[in-house]
């Protein structure tokens, strides 16, 4: 569903109509107007936060957490999101939780602690991709960890995107992303050639992790995928231009197209 401004607009013209003609004024002719194909969310939604935080004591740890949703509507597609994303973050609380059972009860140093942030990388239409940063770490352990879960979701058909919805079908798309990617990584003093190379080659577990941006196809690379803890995670932007042979002009990104 998508909140349309035309269709606020509409509304408002349709009633001031109504309010001249019980007035006894003149007639309003109105333009013919066709019903959208399916109905607005004509509510204001906005993307909001919910903090959670949780702290043991035997074994030691903390962790913090912000979940994302969307406030401002009671539809079922709203509700459907809100719930999708709580599962996320539901499930790696819960694999830390479990991980911590293999920790000892007296802690080394300060404890382990987890940590899910998110940030919205873009919204256009029914479209929300949403990026979760997530750093951990294991008492005892020399550093922290980092990983990035990363949701498009089309609240239109609540569901979240799979990255084939945006290209046509049977189209070498995964080794058009790695092309343009191993390019981009190679120009970078990460140590990308000395034995990262294949965390970019065009296989489905390489390229998990993507967001659309108004920029271009956004492709998270954790730490250790294409360099060396030290370097850090790396992003690639590949710009909508350099896909157009394989996008799906009808698809998912047909709003963030020029």
């Amino acid at each position: 569903m998508r909140v349309l401004l035309k269709n606020i607009i509409v509304t408002s013209v349709l009633t001031i109509a109504m309010l001249a003609c019980g007035a006894g004024g003149p007639a309003v002719t109105l333009p013919t107007i066709l019903p959208p194909t399916t109905p607005p969310l004509v509510e204001p939604i906005e993307l909001k936060s919910s903090p959670f935080n949780e702290e043991s004591q035997s074994p030691v740890y903390t962790i913090t957490a912000q979940i994302p949703y969307l406030d401002g509507s009671t539809d079922a597609s709203v509700q459907a999101f809100n719930t999708a994303f709580k599962n996320i973050v539901d499930g790696e609380v819960a694999a830390f939780r479990g991980g911590m059972a293999e920790m000892p009860l007296t802690p080394i140093s300060a404890g382990s602690s987890l940590d899910i942030q998110h940030e919205l990388v873009s919204q256009q239409g029914s479209i929300w991709s949403i990026k979760f940063n997530i750093m951990g770490y294991a008492d005892g352990a020399a550093h922290p960890y980092h990983y990035s879960i990363t949701v498009n979701y089309d609240l239109a058909d609540s569901r979240e995107l799979i990255l084939d919805d945006l290209f046509l079908p049977n189209s070498n798309y995964l080794q058009v992303i790695s092309d343009y990617c191993k390019v981009q990584l190679s120009a970078r003093d990460i140590g990308f050639t000395d034995g990262f190379a294949q965390g970019a080659d065009p296989v489905p577990e390489n390229y998990r992790n993507w967001n659309i941006s108004n920029e271009g196809l956004v492709i998270t690379f954790d730490e250790y995928q294409v360099a060396a803890y030290a370097v850090g995670a790396q992003t690639v932007v590949i710009p909508f231009s350099e896909l157009g042979q394989v996008v799906n002009l009808q698809g998912p990104l047909a709003p963030y197209l020029p």
